[in-house]
C-alpha cells in the first residue's frame, strides 16, 4: 500500500493506534501533554509517530503506554510491525499468542473465582451477559 510521502509508515496500526487515542484523551490531556508523560523532550516527536513519519522505538513503548493509558505489551506488539516483515510477524505472534493486559488477566482470574475453577463453555447466555455489562445489547458476535 502506498503511504504520503515522507510518511512511511502512516498506515501502520500502531500510528492509527496513536492517532485515535490521543483523540480519546482530549477532555484529559493535550498531546503536549501525553508526549511529555511519554518523556519526550520534543514534543513534535508524537506528532510524528501519529502521522506515521517516524517509527515508535521500542525503549520508549512503556512510558508512551502510560501516557496513552493502555496496555505496554499490545503497543509493543503494534511497535513491532513497524519494524519487522509480515512474516517475521506471523512468527512472533504465533510464538508469543494472544496479548493479554493486566486488566484482562484480573478478569479472568474473577471468571476463575466465580466458577470455582470449573472451566465453563462461554454459552450465548454467558456471552449476552457480559455484552450487557458493557451496554452491548444483542448477542455475542458469531454465536
Amino acid at each position: 500500500m502506498k503511504t504520503p510521502s515522507g510518511r512511511p509508515n502512516a498506515n501502520t496500526e500502531i500510528a492509527k493506534f496513536i492517532d485515535g487515542r490521543v483523540d480519546q484523551l482530549k477532555g484529559r490531556k493535550s498531546q503536549k501533554d501525553v508526549a511529555v508523560e511519554a518523556g519526550f523532550t520534543n514534543v513534535n516527536v508524537l506528532s510524528m509517530m501519529k502521522s506515521g513519519a517516524t517509527k515508535v522505538p521500542f525503549d520508549r513503548v512503556p512510558g508512551l503506554a502510560k501516557a496513552l493509558e493502555c496496555d505496554p505489551a499490545r503497543l509493543f506488539i503494534m511497535a513491532l510491525e513497524q519494524y519487522f516483515e509480515s512474516s517475521a510477524l506471523v512468527a512472533i505472534k504465533q510464538i508469543f499468542g494472544t496479548v493479554v493486559s493486566q486488566n484482562e488477566v484480573s478478569w479472568i482470574e474473577a471468571l476463575r473465582k466465580a466458577s470455582d475453577n470449573t472451566d465453563p463453555p462461554l454459552t450465548a447466555k454467558r456471552a449476552k451477559i457480559l455484552r450487557a455489562i458493557f451496554g452491548k445489547i444483542g448477542p455475542y458476535p458469531g454465536q
